[in-house]
């Protein structure tokens, strides 16, 4: 009996140290497409939103062209590209996204569009906390390929490096009151820029490499 448990055990042991190296495995981008690319101007698309709130796609699309003007690619106005596919009856982001590439590219002369679904946007709320969060999925695709060059994910939240204190009362009144706070504000907007920087910017790990208006363009 006693060798079955010990058995049983050493299993237990081996799955769980299995499953906490397969949860520290680190997801390594290919770069070979990017660096062959070596893309210069970028269309960034309206962002597909699945979370309830509506404001995500263009919360979004508001704070993303930084960090990639930033890196060093031009980047096309938003409010052009927004007001272009308006004049062409495209305002669905899901309908935007699924034009061919080749046709961005005739349309825009962009040499690669950025492709963003928004799965979380806005304040949520549970019983011992409450926070906005905003999480991000985005893919790179050369225009004249369709082929994607990078890919990443990224998410941010207003609760992050926030301690409780007070105990289970004060744990529950600190998340009232957050959500009153996260409903009167527009803190959704804040941590879509924080959340696009982590995702766009050019010195995070995975992230995108530096553009041709870099000083540190080829060196990555």
């Amino acid at each position: 009996m006693l060798k079955k448990i010990s058995r049983s055990l050493l299993c237990l042991s081996l799955i769980l140290l299995a499953a906490g190296c397969a949860t520290r495995a680190k997801h390594v981008v290919d770069y070979t497409a990017f660096k062959q690319s070596r893309p210069k101007s970028i269309l960034v698309l309206p962002p597909v939103n699945t979370s309830p709130d509506v404001n995500a796609t263009y919360g979004m699309l508001s704070q993303m062209t930084y960090p990639l003007g930033e890196a060093g690619y031009y980047v096309l106005p938003v409010a052009l590209v927004d007001e272009t596919l308006k004049q062409n009856g495209m305002t669905n982001a899901t309908d935007i996204q699924a034009i061919a590439p080749a046709k961005l590219n005739e349309i825009f002369g962009a040499d690669a569009a950025l492709y963003v679904t928004v799965s979380k946007y806005g304040s949520i709320y549970a019983v011992l906390s409450s926070a906005v969060v905003v999480t991000a999925d985005a893919k790179l695709v050369d225009l004249k390929t369709g082929g994607t060059l990078w890919s990443g994910t990224a998410s941010a939240s207003s609760n992050e490096g926030r301690n409780s204190g007070g105990g289970l009362i004060g744990m529950l009144v600190t998340a009232a009151v957050n959500q009153i706070a996260n409903n009167l504000s527009d803190k959704s907007h804040v941590i879509a820029g924080v959340t696009s920087q982590r995702l766009l910017s050019a010195h995070q790990p995975n992230g995108i490499l530096y553009g041709p208006h870099s000083p540190r363009y080829g060196t990555d």
